[in-house]
């Protein structure tokens, strides 16, 4: 079984002496010793490159395109809802929450089952559920056909298929592990794109039912095409609990895993109320008003990959990732500025930039703080779970704000900004707790 030489890279991280990087010209913490692995008593390194590893990061895109891109662009779908069903907002984002709930909450046992060697078969269970809460979605009439067909039922699809691919990236992968997993996660914002659009455009040409269904089969597509390309690497983990307790004794794990509770809580607040604010407040059109959730998500599209190479060869993915969360804070503070069309605009674009890196980057920081490739699943798993019960009060918290002031907008961004630097405080904490308050070291 494969398994690092070191089970406690933070330890060693802290004993060890700082060394001069002369490609920088600045100090630089020593690499954990996780960058050898033992498999079967010979040494064993990663590819970090070539077809087949960056095949498997191809697999990994296409599975975030369905996994997250379908849940980010449920904004559309939320607009829909209330025109057609006639319900208070907060009620309609329980289907959205539901579906990102399962979707995160799930991926504690599908992280396991992928370390356990059930990669395709898990795979294969989730991309038929999404395909036929999908297809089922497309044939609702009522609330609680949509919530079930699309809230549950592609909820626990994309929750099963998520986390397989993202554990075999990661095992292909060390030092370019970062730039992998960042250009991987480009799927959720092009899947951002792609899914609003669809619904969107085809609702007036072809109906809403059959809008769904193209989506289904695009679904449907993109998975068979990564099922085909995956290729796990690693010997399975067979022993082992589902959830590793013991992670949470760690306090950069634990400071890391309550940041990003706080910040999945706020999150999806721009996503999923951009169009009503800009169509409710500002006055845009309902065609307009999804023109901006098509703007924040196509901007996140380059944002991801270059963040993961500012990351990966300059800064470093933690140090990347805070400054990225406090961006992010301050835009969402600073959307109570906008008045007008062009600052809706503008709002857009910084918005798909500062979700686009806090997305892009989280599967990157959070891997940097597991030492044991084996467990990479499960305690990435863990931190989903964490996070799934965020994405669910999120949504429907943002929309009972609203409803409670009137529709107006200022206190639930207000409380989005607000949680979003606390995280992003929660993070510098776990950095420091590794580190310590040196400031210029990349981790």
């Amino acid at each position: 079984m494969a398994r690092l030489n070191s089970d406690s890279n933070i330890e060693k991280t802290l004993a060890a002496p700082a060394s001069t990087d002369p490609e920088i010209g600045k100090i630089t913490a020593p690499l954990p010793e996780r960058n050898e692995l033992v498999l079967e008593d010979q040494e064993f390194v990663p590819p970090d490159g070539g077809w087949l590893a960056w095949s498997q990061v191809l697999a990994t895109l296409l599975t975030c395109t369905i996994s997250w891109g379908l849940p980010s662009a449920f904004g559309v779908y939320q607009l829909y809802y209330r025109d057609t069903l006639k319900l208070p907002q907060s009620q309609v984002s329980w289907i959205g929450s539901v579906q990102f709930l399962l979707t995160y909450g799930i991926c504690t046992c599908s992280g396991r089952l992928a370390d356990a060697g059930y990669i395709r078969s898990t795979m294969a269970l989730g991309s038929f559920l999404v395909v036929f809460g999908t297809f089922m979605t497309s044939l609702g009439t009522e609330y609680w056909h949509f919530f079930v067909a699309q809230g549950v039922c592609v909820g626990i699809g994309l929750g099963i298929m998520f986390m397989p691919p993202l554990s075999v990236t990661s095992s292909y992968f060390l030092k370019n592990r970062t730039m992998a997993l960042t250009c991987a996660a480009t799927g959720t914002s092009i899947g951002s794109v792609i899914f609003p659009a669809i619904i969107q455009y085809l609702i007036p040409q072809v109906g809403f039912g059959w809008a769904v269904r193209v989506s289904g089969f695009v679904a449907l597509f993109c998975m068979v095409t990564a099922i085909i390309l995956i290729r796990p690497q690693l010997q399975p983990r067979t022993s082992g609990p589902i959830v590793e307790w013991a992670a949470f004794k760690e306090v950069p794990y634990l400071l890391y895993s309550v940041g990003a509770f706080l910040l999945y809580w706020a999150l999806f607040f721009g996503s999923f109320y951009i169009n009503s604010f800009a169509r409710n407040i500002i006055g845009f059109s309902t065609i307009d008003s999804v023109q901006l959730l098509l703007i924040l998500n196509g901007v996140s599209i380059p944002a991801r990959p270059l963040a993961g190479y500012i990351a990966n060869w300059h800064f470093g993915v933690m140090n990347t990732y805070i400054i990225a969360t406090i961006f992010f804070g301050i835009v969402t503070l600073a959307w109570m500025a906008v008045h007008d069309r062009a600052g809706m605009y503008v709002i857009a674009v910084f918005f798909g930039l500062g979700n686009g890196v806090c997305q892009g980057l989280f599967l990157g920081s959070l891997a940097s703080l597991t030492s044991d490739a084996t467990k990479m699943g499960t305690r990435i798993g863990m931190v989903h779970t964490l996070v799934a019960f965020a994405t669910l009060a999120g949504p429907p918290t943002a929309g009972a704000i609203i409803d409670s002031s009137d529709g107006r907008y200022t206190y639930a961004q207000i409380w989005a900004g607000s949680l979003i630097l606390v995280a992003a405080g929660l993070f510098i904490g776990a950095r420091t707790a590794v580190v310590g308050k040196v400031v210029r070291v990349r981790i």
